[in-house]
């Protein structure tokens, strides 16, 4: 039996960073997640890819971000269940809550904070005759190291945020970049289309739109695809090394869908007018997996949730504690292996 404080559903970005915030409050925490390293998408699906909205950050590649986080929360001690999915749950006559996964593993913890992002998901696939039969022999779902397209003649189909951002980071790395959708409009960033749109007309990208890719052809491996025109039906032969399908995730919330929580569109409702608490007092739901009015997908919206998250998980557990906030640059950070960041001396007395 693992025993914790709070117990995270999830080790992205926001089951980590609740780490760190929890442990400003001297609570421990211990996390699961199905994949086998913390990360959560940013560590498995995207770890090459820049992100542009953490603050502090103008850029940052999400592996990089996953490995900050880690090295933010190592003074707080975290355990770790990872490479098993969180299965069952029980309140037991203490109030406390009881989570076993599908391997047998059992926690016990005051608190459940469901950070597990879009849930567990699969890639979205186009309607292709033969596109099993090229499944990791040209055919890619997600770009993990973006070196593998180094010199290749590399057609990425789609129209939101990662077909173009892919796109624009690819025109460095491949030998011939095409980027094909289906409409003339894209769903990304308006940054990001006028980049692809100015990558064009340098001849770094070969933007074919409105289009779909009908065929894939090839041996061993893909050599070739057709790409039909919607607008005329003029049908293009292109001679391709890889084939990379962006049409997003198909999320699904998995075994904690049977939790008696309440669900709207495959996402946790919350109450989001003071802690991001769930329907079940003591399970908070926080990041991607939740939604409430007004809901925003950043990364940076579940570090606030979790930040608000923990101050309530604390006056769960120490209801008759009053605890007094204090900035880290006066406090300082303690953590649980004895080690501390002290606060700039001249900082604290000028506050005082």
């Amino acid at each position: 039996m693992i025993k914790t404080d709070i117990l995270i559903i999830g080790a992205g970005p926001t089951g980590l960073f609740t780490v760190f915030e929890a442990g400003l409050l001297q609570l421990k925490c211990h996390l699961i997640d199905a994949l086998p390293q913390p990360g959560g998408q940013c560590a498995e699906i995207y770890p090459k890819k820049p992100i542009y909205d953490i603050p502090g950050f103008p850029e940052v590649l999400a592996g990089e971000l996953v490995d900050n986080l880690m090295e933010q929360i190592k003074p707080f001690q975290p355990g770790f269940t990872l490479g098993e999915r969180a299965e069952r749950i029980e309140k037991l006559e203490d109030g406390s809550f009881l989570v076993t996964t599908n391997k047998g593993t059992k926690h016990n913890a005051p608190i459940i904070a469901i950070a597990g992002g879009l849930g567990s998901f699969e890639p979205r696939k186009p309607m292709l005759d033969n596109l099993f039969k090229f499944e990791d022999k040209g055919v890619a779902y997600m770009i993990k190291e973006p070196e593998v397209y180094r010199d290749k003649k590399v057609l990425i189909a789609g129209g939101g945020d990662s077909a173009l951002d892919w796109s624009i980071f690819l025109a460095d790395v491949a030998s011939e970049v095409t980027l094909v959708h289906r409409r003339n409009e894209f769903r990304g960033a308006l940054d990001s289309v006028e980049k692809v749109q100015q990558l064009k007309n340098q001849g770094k990208i070969n933007l074919i739109t409105p289009a779909e890719v009908i065929d894939l052809q090839g041996g061993e491996k893909l050599e070739k695809i057709i790409v039909r025109k919607t607008d005329n039906s003029e049908e293009i032969d292109l001679d391709v090394d890889n084939f990379i399908p962006l049409f997003g995730l198909s999320p699904k919330l998995g075994p904690i869908s049977d939790w008696g929580l309440e669900i709207e569109k495959n996402a946790i409702k919350v109450d989001n007018t003071l802690d991001y608490q769930t329907n079940i007092p003591g399970i908070y739901a926080i990041g991607d997996v939740n939604t409430y009015p007004g809901k925003l997908k950043l990364i940076l919206c579940g570090f606030h949730e979790a930040t608000l998250m923990c101050q309530s998980a604390y006056q769960r557990i120490f209801p008759d504690k009053k605890y007094v906030m204090k900035y880290t640059t006066v406090g300082g950070v303690t953590g649980f292996d004895g080690s501390k960041k002290e606060a700039p001396k001249a900082v604290v007395k000028s506050i005082e």
